[in-house]
């Protein structure tokens, strides 16, 4: 059969825009090709209540397609942390587990604990606070994460301030140990030289999606203590300072079998939870184990993070294991199953 030569240019036009769509920043469907998953050489569309991928309006639900995920199907999400979703640590902190259970880790204030400890991944935590007269521990909420992996270094924080302002920034961020400027805008977006670190921010101010290689996503969030948490909770927040804290939620790639931390461990294949169901605050201890020198040091009692294995990943990760159970993580933002 003959084509034209105006009919071969529209079908080269057509075959670039689709290509655009596919490989832009922004997408509204992808076409998966993760050898060996199921998912494999399939087109899969965002849903019509999400047709893309990013949005200019913060509070709007965005597409996330998942190749690796069983279902080969496309989900609207929020781009801020789920706080009520597994994989997040929100609040004075409350965590929800790989396995979906909520606990509760007060840790202590200006102390760095390892959330997630393995061995090309390293995640700590910066705990501020304060202890009012009469109480025999500290309230605390997350202020740092700190993130360690391929010889890198990456750390992102909430500023310090008397009382908070929602059209200020409190957000710094460090790159090898360099202060990393973000433009304050809607969807402004840095790259580190070799584009395995990626800060993207979902609101002009205050939050962003932290996108570590192909092995983690963080969801930050800034927020201060308010009146409304000050009266309910009596935590007596002093004048000087409203505790601007972060809400976090990380979504794993790939987990190996021995990682570890105040979170990471609830990812692990045989991590048997501690907590009796149907406590009403679940409080899990620990603080030795877990504390950290600083916020980006890789020495705990149970880290497991190595330079050496950060630079030559594992092949046996957790996600690989055609035994787990892909049920126990919802939602998908816990951990990426593989079949």
């Amino acid at each position: 059969m003959e084509i034209s030569k105006n009919s071969s240019m529209t079908l080269i036009s057509m075959l670039v825009f689709v290509s655009g769509l596919v490989q832009a920043n922004a997408y509204y469907y992808r076409q998966c090709s993760t050898t060996g998953t199921r998912c494999n050489g399939q087109y899969i569309r965002c849903p019509s209540e999400c047709p893309s991928s990013e949005s200019n309006d913060p509070k709007a639900k965005v597409c996330l397609i998942d190749c690796d995920k069983p279902t080969c199907s496309a989900v609207c999400r929020h781009r801020k942390p789920n706080c009520n979703a597994p994989g997040s640590g929100c609040f004075d902190p409350r965590f929800i587990g790989g396995d979906g259970r909520v606990f509760y880790f007060h840790g202590k204030s200006n102390e760095h604990f390892s959330l997630v400890s393995d061995s090309d991944l390293q995640i700590n935590a910066r705990f501020i606070g304060h202890r009012p007269n009469g109480r025999t521990r500290d309230y605390t909420w997350i202020q740092a994460l700190g993130v360690l992996f391929n010889s890198q270094t990456f750390s992102v924080e909430a500023t310090k301030t008397p009382q908070w302002n929602d059209k200020v920034d409190h957000l710094k961020f460090t790159y090898n140990g360099n202060d990393l400027i973000l433009d304050e805008s809607s969807l402004s977006i840095w790259y580190s030289p070799k584009k395995d670190v990626k800060v993207e921010r979902v609101a002009s101010k205050n939050s962003v999606i932290i996108t570590i290689g192909d092995v983690a996503e963080i969801l930050v969030n800034v927020v201060p203590v308010t009146k409304e948490d000050d009266t309910i909770h009596n935590y007596q927040v002093p004048s000087d300072d409203c505790f601007a804290h972060l809400e976090v939620q990380f979504r794993f790639f790939a987990l190996s079998p021995k990682v570890d931390g105040v979170l990471g461990r609830t990812y692990r294949l045989d991590f048997e939870n501690p907590i009796k169901p149907g406590v009403a605050m679940p409080v899990v201890g620990g603080e030795d184990k877990y504390k950290t020198t600083s916020l980006l040091s890789s020495k705990c009692a149970s880290c497991v993070f190595s330079q050496e294995s950060s630079s030559e990943k594992e092949m046996n990760k957790v996600a690989e294991f055609v035994t787990l159970d892909c049920t126990k993580f919802s939602n998908g933002m816990g951990i990426v199953c593989k079949k």
